[in-house]
């Protein structure tokens, strides 16, 4: 059984017992969370895709932790007028396991 979920601005396909990285969530750790923002469901019956949503779906997931991302550098340089500038950026994310999938 899996289903594609939607959550910030993005698309995840889970199963049972994975832990995905979301963007961040205002949630604290050790919190349950509902997402019903459910695409696609799939089960022994088949799958059913919502158009946009499936109704009555939700993805129930534990927050296991709140976090910031490896940092990453960009550069930005304009040719002849001697300007450089090195910016470092960490992207918060929320790590969430995936409970149960309900129909």
């Amino acid at each position: 059984m899996f289903a594609i979920i939607e959550t910030g601005g993005k698309q995840y396909k889970v199963n049972e017992g994975d832990v995905i990285f979301v963007e961040k969530l205002e949630v604290a750790e050790g919190d349950k969370i509902t997402f019903d923002r459910v695409l696609v469901v799939s089960d022994a019956d088949g799958i059913k895709v919502g158009a946009p949503v499936v109704e009555g779906a939700t993805v129930t997931a534990n927050v296991l932790k709140n976090g910031k991302a490896k940092k990453i550098y960009v550069m930005t340089y304009k040719p002849k007028k001697n300007e450089k500038r090195k910016i470092g950026h960490r992207q918060p994310y929320t790590k969430v396991q995936i409970e149960k999938i309900a129909l």
